[in-house]
């Protein structure tokens, strides 16, 4: 396939961004010089918190916050974290910026060069402040680059794209492709985020790389960096769920799906963590159309999800035991690296967790 019919649905993508609020909605408007607890009030009783002076007085109300609910809301086991969480989230997006002509209104803010090019056409709009945090955060990814041990340079994310880490699965994926034998004129990555997997490949010796994501900015941004970096002839890229509209058979094929089933709804980049019930069967099926015979298939997972919740099961284990499709050639199997001692978070499930890869055959 050239490299024409594998771009053919990206070149006019939109990019995801945090979704612009209205100006005229009521606020409370909140300076240094008030009580941060009649800021937490208004955010309790719903309503919203404009910061007024200084970017560190959202900060402060930031900090406020996660106080208050840790008094309210427990904090220690798995899915209490997930909880937590799940309220610190919806309070603190009522915590608000103004932005005019790509740039925050208040003093002492951070250069973010996303607020201009995701948001070419709005004048003057209203952000959430944990939204500018992470397209604060975004931003200096992106222009500083952020290092990946297993590739030896650094990668430039797009805004709104999952990159590793944590790198122990990336170390253990390496160690299976140095002792690779197979075919490598070509390979698949479904769900290809910011690429370090497919970069990990054609280090390897791989001499093609079909490239899909559900996620436009992650087809954007890897985008930009295959011409950054002149590339582009290397991978082809398809913006769509599972194999999208790639009609390429492979020997190869490789997923790092996410770990954790979903027991809500999901979306952003929660996505690249919580799967839903019906993604790895959809995924066999689909693999089996896209495998060449003798092919592989090549699952980076967790039994992240059977240590916090001794009820789930190993949606890798029930395709091997009921699917009928698959059989297993090799799982490699390595311990992660202690939980930083630095988190507030009770992480000693970590301490049982191993990173996987599975390596099937069809039958």
């Amino acid at each position: 396939m050239d490299k024409k019919a594998g771009t053919k649905n990206i070149d006019n993508l939109k990019a995801n961004r945090p979704e612009p609020l209205d100006a005229n909605i009521e606020v409370l408007a909140y300076h240094s010089r008030m009580s941060p607890s009649k800021a937490i009030e208004t955010l309790v009783e719903g309503k919203y918190v404009l910061i007024d002076d200084f970017f560190s007085s959202g900060l402060t109300v930031l900090n406020e916050l996660k106080e208050y609910i840790r008094t309210h809301v427990k904090n220690e086991k798995f899915q209490e974290q997930r909880n937590f969480r799940s309220v610190y989230r919806e309070l603190s997006n009522r915590i608000v910026l103004h932005v005019r002509y790509g740039h925050l209104t208040i003093k002492k803010v951070p250069e973010i060069g996303w607020l201009s090019i995701l948001y070419p056409e709005l004048k003057e709009f209203i952000l959430p402040f944990p939204q500018v945090q992470g397209l604060n955060s975004a931003w200096q990814w992106h222009q500083k680059g952020i290092a990946i041990p297993v590739l030896k340079r650094k990668i430039h994310p797009y805004y709104g794209t999952y990159f590793p880490t944590r790198f122990d699965h990336l170390f253990l994926f390496d160690s299976w492709l140095k002792q690779y034998a197979g075919p490598k004129e070509d390979a698949i990555e479904i769900g290809i985020g910011s690429g370090v997997l497919s970069y990990q490949m054609l280090n390897h010796g791989f001499k093609k790389i079909y490239g899909t994501d559900t996620n436009p900015n992650a087809i954007i941004g890897l985008k930009e960096d295959l011409e950054a970096n002149r590339l582009e002839q290397k991978m082809d890229l398809f913006y769509g769920d599972l194999f999208a509209d790639c009609e390429v058979q492979s020997e190869l094929i490789v997923f790092n799906p996410p770990w954790i089933l979903a027991t809500q709804d999901i979306e952003g980049l929660d996505q690249a963590i919580y799967y839903t019930a019906d993604l790895f069967p959809r995924f066999f099926e689909a693999a089996l159309q896209h495998l060449k015979p003798e092919g592989r298939v090549v699952l980076l997972f967790s039994n992240l999800a059977q240590i916090t919740n001794e009820d789930e099961i190993h949606p890798i284990e029930k395709e091997l035991a009921e699917g009928n499709r698959f059989r297993k050639e090799v799982c490699m199997r390595k311990k992660v690296k202690q939980a930083s001692t630095r988190t507030r978070r009770n992480q000693t499930w970590r301490a049982e967790e191993m990173v996987e890869v599975w390596v099937l055959k069809a039958l």
